[in-house]
């Protein structure tokens, strides 16, 4: 599961917290800044691929395919922000990170790309859509912070999109695992049985449906946090806009 990482990155501490804390340096920010805007673009390159293909084929079936190398490329490349926050110039929780960018490798390289009877699923298409306009806007948002001029649209956008897209998101998700449990129990994908030299066995089948599982608790607690994350950070303009 991929909670759009709202309330850990480096920018929004200050978006909800009035003190002031000690940012990378000007070095560590130049990178970021470049980071951010080359993974800005790389899911720009795939949100306008999905455009261009879906208008000429003039159907959203297996789009994915349009769009299959950059998204792996990019998705792949979001790991990189795991090693940010165990270097300490993003102060965000190496743990939490770690679990949401891990996720979505995890569904692009262990369900999707492994399992190729899947990638033609409506599903694959849905988290695709909602994770190429979450991208964007994070990415955009993480920009114009370490830059200090954060427009208040993106601001906005960061904060309320997720309402829909995160749900858009997990629905996906789950639809696809869902789909490729036929394929991983008739292949047997990534596992292994007894006997083996390691007297050591896995059922991949078995733990893709824990996995399933997992969205039930973990879902409410990111989704809520994530809501009381936009009214500490919008609550105050949005009262001020309504007394005018």
């Amino acid at each position: 599961m991929s909670a759009p990482s709202v309330g850990t990155s480096k920018t929004m501490q200050g978006d909800a917290a009035p003190k002031k804390k000690k940012g990378p340096g000007a070095l560590a920010t130049a990178y970021l800044v470049i980071y951010n805007v080359v993974m800005t673009a790389g899911w720009l390159v795939i949100a306008v691929g999905l455009v261009r293909a879906y208008l000429a084929r003039g159907s959203y079936h297996g789009l994915y395919y349009s769009i299959e190398k950059p998204l792996k490329f990019f998705q792949t490349g979001a790991v990189l922000e795991i090693l940010h926050c165990a270097a300490g110039i993003v102060p965000s929780s190496v743990v939490l990170t770690g679990f949401q960018v891990l996720s979505r490798v995890f569904l692009t390289w262990a369900v999707t790309h492994s399992v190729r009877e899947v990638q033609s699923e409506d599903s694959v298409l849905l988290f695709v859509t909602a994770w190429t306009i979450t991208e964007i806007i994070r990415y955009s948002f993480y920009t114009f912070s370490l830059l200090n001029h954060l427009p208040y649209l993106i601001k906005w956008a960061r904060y309320t999109f997720f309402i829909v897209l995160y749900p858009m998101g997990v629905s996906g998700e789950l639809l696809t695992i869902y789909a490729a449990l036929p394929y991983v129990q008739k292949m047997g994908l990534y596992s292994v049985t007894l006997p083996n030299k390691y007297n050591f066995s896995f059922d991949y089948y078995t733990f893709l449906i824990l996995a399933m599982v997992s969205y039930i608790p973990l879902f409410p607690q990111l989704y809520f946090h994530m809501l009381r994350q936009r009214k500490k950070v919008l609550g105050h303009a949005e009262d001020f806009s309504k007394t005018e």
